[in-house]
């Protein structure tokens, strides 16, 4: 017997997903099921991506809709169109073997005069992105009067993404008998004030401690210089022969160029960011599931919702703005039980990020040298004799060329044939990694000693990768992260990849620029102004936090209030920047649009 039936799931639904590969519950599944079968709780389940989350209350909700009445009794928002879709699949999966089960799912970048059809046509459970929903919502054309459950499916993310206004909305369409089903990979404040305002003494059910990282996913990371970083990215994926991986990156315009860089040179890759339509990124991720693409490159809000199998790699090209982030990108891997590998490639000043992220993870990262050149020939040539050993042959087809081949090979010996077959890929590698240099960087990072302690402002030398400059435009003159790397991009005229971090403060921002581009920053921008106003970039000097009282940074720092006063630059201890837009769907409401692409870059 399934186990899944003494969790009191009924047997056409435990034969569907037997179908499926469902053998035992996850324990998110094992002790969430019982609870929501009863319908009685509110409810708070706090477990990792890739956990089988979707299950624990889609299963539930097939069993407590009643499926023949056609009106909506359920309703389940998530953060984007990808998880959106990947739900709706799962439940008319689960679903395959009942009838009349009506299941439709709402979000932006798709023809809303569909969705409003489906709808018309009878459903109960509607599974949906925020702002679509609110659209549909606003045109009077659903009615949630009779809703009895309610799922938020990453309810962090939801938040994040700027939801809130939109679930108050939504949630007031809906009756105040509800029961509310709240799932999160962790449980910031404003998704403890959610659970608060909407549900009452819910049933708390937390696998694992909260923000901990999947205990099969090994944590390891790379330093290189910031020139060297896409060099040493090549030669860690070359280093493992069958990755199956995603590469995460800080912006659309990153994640981009990364991607184009990378077809060019002959690596099977795409890039998912908000700036995609939904045909575009269908059709990146059915090559990516069929496994035509080795390498996914996507930013943090476009990844959302993935839920591919066998992924084994997840790679930080660069790393999130916050913590959260990072466990979200590693559950990306080690799905289902199975192991995964969690990269990092950073720069010496970058260790004390990983060291906050261990303390939050509860798991320590291994440092891992970038490989040499041999190193990835050896590993290759290895990796090809094996799939040699294990090819399956097809005797059949094979058998009438077989006499043909052997005449050709007549006059070679046994260690010939194996030496030029072998060859034939190993000298691609040797002629490309011939004198190829170390690009490990020194370990010892300038600002954070070994354990991620903050060392001393004196006693510490300036990055020698980067060029810290300063601007006199910030967050009150409306600018996001996003916005100023984009604003700096386009006036600059250089790329994104060139930038490192941006600490955007109220009425200025510190940012950083490879030193080979600084003079050109600062050139480009001599004859730039912003609102009638002169744009002023000048080094950073002294203004980045030291101890001058006078001159231009100290009035600059008086001038953006008591808060900004005492805000220090560099962001790098407290790792919690504002978070940038990323978003699909559309920004106009009137064309029924997605909230998911507004203010993206």
């Amino acid at each position: 017997m399934n186990p899944f039936s003494t969790l009191g799931i009924r047997h056409d639904i435990v034969n569907a997903i037997t179908d499926l590969g469902f053998e035992n519950p996850t324990p998110i599944q094992e002790q969430s099921i019982p609870v929501l079968l009863s319908g009685s709780n509110d409810f708070v389940g706090l477990a990792q991506t890739g956990t089988g989350k979707t299950a624990a209350f889609g299963l539930p909700l097939l069993e407590l809709v009643d499926f023949e009445q056609n009106y909506p009794q359920a309703l389940i928002l998530c953060p984007t169109r990808e998880l959106c879709l990947q739900i709706t699949n799962d439940i008319k999966n689960y679903s395959k073997n009942l009838s009349n089960v009506n299941v439709v799912a709402v979000y932006g970048g798709a023809s809303i005069t569909d969705q409003l059809r489906q709808i018309k046509r009878g459903v109960q459970i509607v599974v949906a992105t925020p702002g679509r929903m609110l659209d549909i919502i606003n045109r009077k054309a659903i009615d949630f009067s009779k809703v009895r459950y309610v799922v938020l499916d990453e309810a962090d993310e939801m938040l994040n993404m700027g939801f809130q206004e939109d679930i108050d909305v939504i949630l007031s369409t809906t009756p105040n008998d509800k029961k509310t089903w709240l799932f999160s990979a962790t449980m910031p404040a404003e998704v403890r004030r959610i659970a608060k305002k909407y549900m009452t003494d819910p049933h708390e059910l937390t696998m694992g401690k909260q923000n901990t990282g999947n205990a099969n996913i090994d944590h390891e990371y790379f330093i290189v210089r910031a020139r060297d970083k896409y060099a040493a990215f090549k030669r860690i994926v070359d280093f493992n022969p069958e990755i199956f991986g995603i590469v995460f990156c800080r912006t659309k315009i990153e994640t981009q160029e990364i991607a184009e860089s990378l077809i060019k040179d002959g690596y099977n890759a795409d890039s998912l960011h908000g700036d995609l339509s939904q045909q575009q990124r269908d059709k990146v991720m059915k090559r990516y599931r069929e496994r035509s693409l080795q390498l996914l490159i996507a930013t943090d809000v476009a990844a959302r919702g993935i839920d591919v199998n066998d992924v084994t790699h997840v790679i930080n090209y660069s790393l999130p703005d916050e913590i959260e982030n990072y466990t979200h990108r590693s559950g990306r891997t080690a799905r289902a039980g199975k192991s995964g590998v969690s990269i990092a490639i950073i720069n010496s000043k970058e260790v004390g990020k990983i060291r906050q992220i261990e303390r939050v993870i509860g798991k320590k990262f291994t440092k891992i040298e970038v490989p040499s050149g041999f190193d990835v020939c050896e590993k290759q040539l290895f990796a090809l004799i094996h799939r040699v050993h294990n090819v399956e042959v097809n005797e059949a087809q094979i058998e009438s060329y077989i006499p043909r081949i052997m005449a050709d090979f007549a006059e070679l010996t046994k260690e010939e044939v194996i030496k030029r077959f072998a060859s034939l890929e190993f000298n691609r590698f040797l002629d490309y990694y011939k004198n190829a240099p170390d690009l490990n960087a020194p370990q010892q990072d300038d600002r954070f000693s070994e354990r991620g302690e903050r060392v001393p402002r004196a006693g510490r030398a300036a990055n020698s990768d980067y060029t810290r400059l300063f601007i006199n435009l910030g967050s009150v003159d409306d600018f996001t992260r996003g916005d100023m790397l984009g604003f700096i991009c386009n006036n600059a005229k250089i790329s994104g990849k060139a930038i490192g971090k941006i600490d955007l403060k109220g009425v200025y921002t510190f940012f950083e620029v490879e030193n080979s581009v600084a003079e050109t920053v600062q050139q480009n921008f001599k004859s730039v102004d912003f609102k009638g106003r002169d744009v002023r970039i000048e080094l950073a000097g002294d203004r980045d936090g030291g101890g001058r009282e006078g001159g231009g940074g100290s009035r600059e720092r008086r001038s953006s209030g008591s808060s900004g006063s005492r805000e220090r630059s560099g962001g790098y201890r407290d790792f919690s920047g504002k978070r940038r837009d990323d978003r699909g769907g559309s920004s106009s409401r009137s064309s029924g649009g997605d909230r998911e692409r507004r203010k993206r870059f």
